[in-house]
């Protein structure tokens, strides 16, 4: 198991080192230069040039490049050029707001997806079947941004009178404020330390800070806030993690030792929970596995409809205005997620099945 996880683990690097590589080439690509999007479109070639020297924006590409690397190895992500900032600092207050929100997205989708592909499958050829697979696939065809939106008018403007009355944006209410843990309980922590950075990093998940601080009403008005945005996230993968599971449970249920299980007479609950189900967890998994890869890197649309300042919102408005070191930064979170993400999933194979242990 061990040799196992060391021969995935080192696959991902050069792969890291790639997706790195491609993206710093690719931001310097774009139609346009920093120095103008910063600058404005009338600055002039004199005070480009000192912009670019500023910003060490001279240098030839490979140079930028080695100097990137060398800092990401030391965990600096350099300064913004919009902000003027440490991107370490932006990258802590904006990546738990994603996380939290991927997350969320996430345990709905597999726990509606799964259960929802299950009961069809046992009621194959039903009315039950039918009809989660029809919602299932208007599911996939759903635009986000338009799930949003709909979602956001329904609750939040026709049933603004009602209990059912959801907030359509932000992550808490006016008024309310959420107190960081480390300040609850009274800690000396240096500001500026890696200590420091790491505790406000996790009272910024708004969800665990709370629940530390038994700052209960902090905690019931964050999921409020979350419910629209982690609905409208989930629908795909939920409708994606369903199908699979049923077409993967019913293939399983079809081979000889299910069949035999119940020639023994095992109840069909204990067949199909304990023998079939683990079984065709397999693919489930690989789609679980990227579902929450793609929800990490794919919550630009629902950030922007529900007014969420996270990862995907923060970079679709650095590469408007040609931020460098805040895109680079936050594809090197996204694909550091993905990565690791496909680590667990590769893991959670040789968990699964055996053989691939002894592979």
């Amino acid at each position: 198991m061990i040799q196992f996880t060391a021969r995935r683990f080192l696959t991902t690097i050069p792969v890291l080192v790639g997706i790195l590589a491609v993206t710093f080439i690719l931001a310097r690509l774009i139609p346009g230069e920093p120095c103008r999007a910063i600058l404005g479109e009338k600055a002039t070639e004199e005070s480009c040039a000192r912009f670019n020297k500023a910003n060490g924006l001279d240098k030839p590409i490979a140079v930028q490049f080695a100097i990137f690397m060398g800092k990401v190895l030391q965990g600096d992500f350099g300064e913004s050029i919009r902000f003027s900032r440490p991107v370490s600092l932006i990258l802590i207050e904006r990546l738990p707001m994603t996380i939290e929100l991927s997350l969320s997205a996430l345990t709905i989708a597999v726990v509606l997806g799964i259960s929802a592909g299950v009961i069809s499958a046992v009621r194959h050829n039903s009315a039950i079947d039918v009809g989660t697979m029809v919602t299932a696939n208007v599911g996939v065809s759903m635009p986000v941004f338009w799930l949003g939106l709909m979602l956001a008018y329904v609750f939040a403007l026709l049933l603004k009178d009602t209990p059912f009355w959801l907030p359509p944006s932000g992550r808490l209410s006016s008024g309310v404020t959420a107190t960081p843990f480390y300040e609850a309980f009274e800690w000396t922590l240096q500001e500026g330390s890696l200590r420091f950075h790491i505790a406000e990093f996790l009272s910024n998940l708004y969800l665990l800070n709370s629940i530390l601080t038994r700052d209960w009403e902090v905690l019931s008005d964050a999921l409020k806030h979350l419910i629209l945005p982690s609905v409208a996230l989930s629908t795909i993968p939920l409708a994606i993690i369903a199908r699979m599971t049923r077409s993967s449970l019913l293939e399983v249920l079809g081979l000889d030792y299910i069949r035999a299980a119940r020639a023994k007479g095992v109840r069909e609950r204990s067949v199909v929970m304990n023998h079939a189900l683990r079984n065709s967890l397999l693919p489930v998994v690989t789609v679980i596995g990227l579902s929450l890869g793609g929800l990490l890197s794919g919550a630009v649309l629902t950030e922007t409809i529900f007014g969420l300042a996270g990862v995907g919102r923060s970079l679709t408005e650095a590469i408007t205005g040609r931020d460098y070191p805040i895109i680079q930064a936050f594809v090197v979170v996204i694909a550091v997620g993905y990565v690791l993400v496909n680590l667990v999933v590769d893991l959670s194979y040789a968990y699964l099945d055996p053989r691939i242990r002894l592979s």
